[in-house]
């Protein structure tokens, strides 16, 4: 059986700030039938996560092309793989069937080959909720909130944490998971609705808009006068540099994201290193592929408080795939509140 596959691909490097006229939605043939002795299946798109990290894929170069296969470079004019989650419509793999849902690396259009199984794809039992939760809050987001807080922030409880771009898909589950652990919690955001979404939906201490402070490092002395045990960065540049003036000794630092950098190669996070080395402080860059041990442990983590309520998802969902350039483009202008997704099918 053959059908229309509709993708978006890059129509070049993209080294400033991504805009939708620098992709292309494209169309071509598309057979649902395996080829014969081809250990590959085809699957159907239905939710893709927007995230991004893929601007450093789609630049002329960048170091993380050289640091995860995930993030390999993006060929202009070639489809360009992304987290999601779908289901097997045809299958020459005696591991995955047909019908079955899989979370995992597939494609930015409506159809994905899946040639080689790689340590991110797996099957996936929905266990009662969205199937968008699994590109999201039970998926490859939920997991880089879960793991860089607990595995690599290692938090205690009663300590003071800091988080920015709060209002996003990994920082407003982090900021919840720290609430319920025990912590004092406070996030920054773009705009007063996010703060006040912070505050009044989430749970989180205190909130304020990065956008209406002048001066970054007295804002984090005013929220934390005894200082920063956690700081859980997402952005880097100045914001880096403030949490690092208000660290508290031995406090940590995971770097999750710059998304500040990446779309300006002059803008960079300038650390005063004295207070790195006198207070010895702890910084740890970390990526999702590293965490898929306690892959376990996060769903443990994570189910009951979401059947209780206790867990908040925050959804952010456009349709069809003629919409993911403005989703991924709106990304990088603070336009989403949480999971960016994009619904390509319905089940």
């Amino acid at each position: 059986m053959e059908v229309t596959n509709k993708y978006i691909v890059i129509k070049h490097h993209i080294d400033g700030a991504p805009q939708e006229s620098d992709f292309e939605l494209k169309t071509e043939a598309f057979s649902l039938s395996t080829k014969p002795g081809k250990n590959e299946f085809i699957v159907k798109n239905l939710y893709l996560s927007i995230d991004p990290y893929q601007l450093n894929r789609m630049k002329n170069q960048s170091p993380a092309q050289r640091a995860l296969d995930y993030v390999d470079a993006i060929i202009p004019g070639k489809p360009i793989t992304a987290l999601g989650v779908g289901r097997v419509v045809a299958s020459g793999n005696s591991e995955f069937n047909k019908d079955e849902l899989v979370c995992g690396l597939l494609s930015w259009g409506e159809y994905s080959v899946i040639k080689e199984v790689g340590g991110l794809l797996r099957k996936v039992d929905a266990m009662g909720f969205p199937i968008s939760y699994h590109a999201g809050v039970l998926g490859f987001g939920g997991l880089t909130a879960y793991a860089g807080f607990f595995e690599v922030c290692k938090p205690k409880k009663g300590e003071k944490v800091f988080v920015s771009a709060a209002a996003g898909s990994v920082g407003s589950l982090v900021g919840q998971y720290a609430k319920l652990f025990g912590c004092y919690v406070v996030g920054c955001a773009g705009s007063s609705k996010k703060v006040d979404l912070l505050k009044q939906n989430l749970g989180f201490d205190e909130a304020f808009n990065y956008k209406e402070e002048t001066d970054l490092k007295a804002t984090l002395k005013r929220y934390f006068p005894d200082g920063i045990d956690i700081y859980f960065d997402n952005v880097g540049a100045e914001m880096l540099e403030a949490a690092i003036e208000n660290m508290k000794p031995f406090g940590r630092v995971a770097a999750c994201g710059v998304i500040a950098e990446y779309t300006d190669k002059g803008r960079r996070a300038s650390l005063d290193m004295v207070h790195v080395v006198y207070k010895s402080i702890t910084i740890q860059g970390f990526s999702v592929s590293d965490q898929m041990n306690v892959y376990t442990n996060f769903l443990s983590a994570t189910i009951e408080p979401l059947r209780t309520g206790k867990l908040h998802v925050l959804e952010d969902i456009s349709r069809g795939v003629e919409s993911i350039p403005s989703a991924f483009v709106g990304l990088f202008r603070g336009d989403n509140v949480g999971k960016k997704l994009v619904q390509v099918a319905e089940d």
